[in-house]
């Protein structure tokens, strides 16, 4: 079995956005000679998330709010205590909210490829969420099969 490593790369703005990475993670299969098998896609960091979803751009704004619902940037959180924390660089973002919205949503996902192609269903997209930005954001693409 073949196993093929690729980051991809996205910028993000500030706050919750969302990217649908369909696109990118095609045309690293693409790059590959792999027809069957599968791609786990990995975010590196600790206020973003991965979900397999509709990309419609209403239900987008539905997930907006919904996370934001869950985590509440104006709460009081200890994690956003800077001056009670050792370490910490003088560029920490206030930002605890951000990683509980992490939590409720993967860091990973993992999709069949079947005759050189994503086996996503119809309305099925892979989306990258920022929760914190803005930033230059890496994601692993780890291609397996034969």
């Amino acid at each position: 079995m073949a196993i093929f490593n690729k980051f991809i790369e996205i910028e993000t703005l500030p706050g919750i956005n969302i990217h649908n990475i369909t696109q990118h993670i095609e045309a690293v299969i693409r790059l590959t000679p792999i027809r069957n098998g599968q791609v786990l896609i990995f975010s590196r960091h600790t206020t973003t998330a991965l979900a397999i979803n509709e990309n419609e751009e209403r239900l987008l704004e539905d997930i907006k709010v919904f996370l934001r619902k869950l985590a509440p940037e104006s709460d009081k959180y200890l994690h956003n205590d800077l001056h009670l924390r050792p370490n910490i660089p003088p560029d920490e973002p206030i930002n605890a909210h951000s990683h509980l919205m992490a939590m409720m949503l993967n860091n990973s996902e993992i999709v069949p490829i079947l005759d050189g192609e994503l086996g996503l269903g119809t309305y099925q997209s892979i989306l990258f969420f920022e929760l914190d930005g803005a930033r230059k954001r890496s994601i692993l693409c780890q291609i397996s099969g034969e």
